[in-house]
């Protein structure tokens, strides 16, 4: 059941530089050096303003297969109506980080692309174009840090998303519940509720997808521990992370709730037999209960059937001397192919900064708006209370530390590490404490092989 490794980040950096010494051209017309001096920056571009003659064919790699050939188009169609010698092809890919990774060895992507997870910063500028300064960049738009290395910025978030639970509001009322859980027991013990009284399969863990799995690493930072300096920072010298403390907080809260729920059978009878798509409409109608999925999720099920305000979204179950907090962080972050020829990135970059600023996707998709001061989306409404922080950036130095070490552990990187915490309590062949205990093993391991140091 375990799935497939990616193909090494490391051996993808090789080949691509291999590629580009004979050559190789990932977009239309001729291949850019890697500081093409005619690009401009992405803040200076003013769009429907600049470059209205240009013309390009520019093609956008996304995972969202259900939507690219429908309201993705429409967007590129109004985009035409300043730039009608602009012309945009969308390209929905499954298996997205994994095919995606493999397709940055030959420069075959196209134009656009969000990055791929298992793509390291430090590696950034093998593929991507400079859009711009970091300080420049963050003063306008969220989540500058999470995509840039060495001050310069290669992604920007197609917006914003919260860390939390997503859940059928009827269903949890149908059993019984008058109150969010604010703990890991207090989740556990909602679920049993709703096996109890309800049809419902109180969490669907959509194990089969694969990257629905990987979500879970998402809770380890600020909803752990109410800390914005912990995931960049703390946790990356900290002794042993994964080690349970008394209130139950911390990294190993996070895997204890996903542990806990598929052992005592709260989960989907088969979840090898899981399926992504379906899974939308069966929250909609209430067969589902709850999902752990970040915010980006509440928009796709409330369109997938006739029960939109059946579908809430809730804070992640842990909290720290007693209050609970959120993490705010980018979504998948577009990026210029800098092989492409110097109009192609210009055009991408135009598309890009008019789909951000100017276009509706934010209140169709419901994520938070990339550009700050911006309302938050209704599907936070409940989390009232909770404070919502954004993960502060690395100290100088140590920008890459976070992928290195998780890279080197595996562990927090990509999805096989959690689909393990499901497999052993499915199973029944590894407690909790032996996962985690191996998984403070390799951490220590890979702070050693990076000279960290350990406080």
């Amino acid at each position: 059941m375990k799935k497939q490794k990616l193909i090494s980040i490391g051996l993808v950096a090789a080949m691509v530089a291999s590629l580009t010494a004979c050559g190789g051209n990932g977009g239309n017309g001729d291949t850019q050096k890697s500081a093409n001096k005619d690009v401009p920056k992405f803040d200076s571009l003013k769009v429907g303003e600049d470059y209205k003659d240009l013309k390009a064919d520019i093609k956008i790699l996304t995972n969202r297969t259900d939507i690219c050939d429908t309201v993705y188009k429409e967007y590129a169609k109004e985009f035409q109506k300043m730039y009608p010698d602009i012309n945009i092809t969308y390209e929905g890919v499954t298996d997205y980080d994994e095919t995606v990774t493999l397709r940055l060895t030959n420069g075959d992507w196209g134009d656009i692309c969000f990055i791929p997870n298992k793509v390291d910063k430090s590696e950034f500028a093998n593929y991507f174009t400079e859009l711009g300064d970091l300080t420049t960049m963050d003063a306008k738009y969220n989540y500058m840090t999470e995509k840039a290395f060495d001050d310069k910025v290669y992604g920007i978030p197609n917006g914003g998303t919260a860390g939390g639970v997503a859940y059928n509001k009827a269903v949890w009322k149908a059993a019984g519940i008058t109150e969010l859980p604010k703990t890991p027991d207090e989740f556990l013990n909602d679920l049993k509720k709703i096996k109890d009284n309800t049809d419902a399969i109180p969490l669907y863990t959509n194990f089969s997808a694969g990257w629905t799995m990987g979500a879970w690493n998402d809770y380890v930072g600020i909803a752990s521990n109410g800390d914005p300096d912990y995931k960049n920072n703390g946790l990356l010298h900290q002794k042993n992370p994964f080690t349970k403390n008394d209130e139950n907080s911390g990294p190993y809260a996070v895997y204890y709730t996903l542990y806990n729920a598929v052992s005592n059978k709260l989960v989907e009878d088969d979840p090898a037999s899981s399926d992504w798509e379906s899974s939308k409409t069966k929250i909609n109608n209430g067969e589902i209960a709850t999902m752990v999925l970040g915010s980006w999720c509440v928009q796709q099920f409330k369109d997938a059937g006739d029960h939109a305000d059946d579908i809430g979204y809730m804070p992640f179950p842990i909290s720290v001397n007693g209050k609970q907090s959120a993490a705010a962080g980018g979504n998948y972050a577009y990026a210029v192919n800098k092989e492409a020829s110097t109009d192609n990135q210009i055009a991408s970059m135009l598309y890009i900064k008019w789909l951000i600023e100017d276009s509706t996707i934010y209140d169709d998709e419901g994520s938070i708006p990339e550009v700050k001061g911006k309302n938050l989306p209704a599907a936070l409404s409940e989390f009232n209370g909770v404070e919502l922080l954004t993960n502060n950036a690395a100290v100088k130095g140590e920008e890459d530390l976070y992928d290195k070490i998780t890279n080197d552990a595996e562990v927090l990187s990509g999805n096989d590490p959690v689909c393990e915490v499901l497999e052993g309590a499915l199973y029944g062949n590894a407690t909790l404490d032996d996962i985690m205990n191996e998984w403070n093993d390799k951490w220590t391991s890979a702070q050693e092989s990076n000279g960290v140091e350990v406080k």
